[in-house]
């Protein structure tokens, strides 16, 4: 668990079950870390990074509180399958993190972007998230309760979500469904103990980014647009994500969680 030792404070998801997807690396990576340090028992899925993920279990405590599943996400069917992996490796799923997507690197204007494109990027971003919430708030609602709230739902998504991004329609489409997903499941799902928010990140270092972090140019004018000035580190987008899980949350639900450095104030 997670503490201030001078004020006594703690972020406890003792007993809990969280479900992180792409947890491998980057800001998946560091929320894995976080929850198992806060005492949950996590299960997050990989698609290639298999020695990182495996390196990542290790680091956690191995098998017993965390655990890696091999599952591509690109489809409902294969989001359900995800959460029934979680439910046979610890018997339940009380956080859902949805943190798993696809961003196409080169720009495709509109009038270029090939139908495959679209399909990939929606299936992975939006069709799978589906799947994967529509199953784990099945088993909340199915599973016994323990303490106060039923279950929490985190979606990942994005400040292209919110004002848009050129040359990557496909993927902020699918971050801005993710924002009104998650207002649709809060209103859906808050009388029944089941909260859902929303964690919605600027540009963070990652070694998916580090390519376009690392050109001079480019970078110039991506920290231009945030005013605090420097990229995120992926352990300042987990910690939101684990405050939303916890009881100092529990007045919280359809929230959209920015953490961009102000960058969506002035884009």
């Amino acid at each position: 668990m997670l503490t201030n030792g001078n004020s006594g404070i703690t972020m406890s998801l003792a007993g809990k079950v969280a479900l992180i997807t792409g947890g491998s690396r980057g800001i998946g990576a560091a929320t894995v870390r976080m929850f198992c340090q806060a005492g949950a028992k996590v299960v997050f899925n990989y698609r290639f990074a298999a020695e990182q993920a495996e390196a990542l279990v290790a680091e956690c405590g191995g098998p017993e509180v965390c655990r890696a599943v091999e599952q591509r996400l690109s489809s409902p069917e294969e989001g359900d399958a995800l959460v029934a992996a979680a439910v046979a490796a610890f018997g339940r799923v009380d956080c859902a993190i949805l943190n798993h997507g696809i961003w196409p690197a080169h720009d495709a204007p509109i009038a270029e972007m090939t139908s495959e494109q679209w399909r990939t990027t929606l299936g992975t971003n939006l069709d799978s998230v589906f799947g994967v919430v529509r199953a784990a708030v099945g088993q909340m609602k199915a599973q016994p309760k323990m303490g106060g709230a039923r279950g929490h739902i985190v979606l990942i998504s994005s400040t292209a979500g919110q004002r848009g991004e050129a040359f990557h329609a496909d993927y902020a489409a699918t971050k801005g469904a993710l924002i009104s997903l998650t207002k649709s499941l809060s209103t859906e799902l808050i009388g029944e103990g089941i909260y859902c928010n929303c964690v919605a990140p600027g540009w963070v270092a990652t070694d998916a980014t580090v390519g376009v972090l690392r050109d001079p140019e480019v970078s110039k004018r991506l920290l231009s647009l945030i005013p605090l000035g420097r990229p995120a580190h992926v352990d300042e987008i987990a910690a939101p994500i684990l405050f939303l899980c916890t009881p100092f949350a529990g007045f919280i639900s359809g929230e959209i969680f920015n953490v961009n450095g102000g960058a969506v104030l002035v884009g």
